[in-house]
């Protein structure tokens, strides 16, 4: 799965793939391949992405204003 989100929270935090790949135990060309979405993030790696940038699970999944369109027991419950 492609999470766009992640390359913009680093980049936004001004961090470096390789600190970020570092802080995740990873090789940077593994924190590479997770931005482009050339390999399945682990959800541990998630969890740590999500606690280094502050952001919710959520956040880091839900990319796009058109996610309710996919979900819609979601839609009808939050009435988006």
């Amino acid at each position: 799965m492609y999470f766009q989100r992640i390359g913009d929270l680093r980049e936004d935090s001004d961090r470096k793939q390789v600190e970020v790949a570092k802080y995740l135990g990873v090789t940077q060309s593994t924190y590479s391949s997770y931005e482009r979405g050339d390999i399945n993030i682990p959800v541990e790696a998630l969890i740590k992405l999500a606690d280094l940038y502050d952001v919710s699970l959520d956040y880091l999944w839900l990319q796009s204003r058109s996610w309710p369109a996919r979900f819609p027991l979601l839609q009808a419950h939050w009435r988006l």
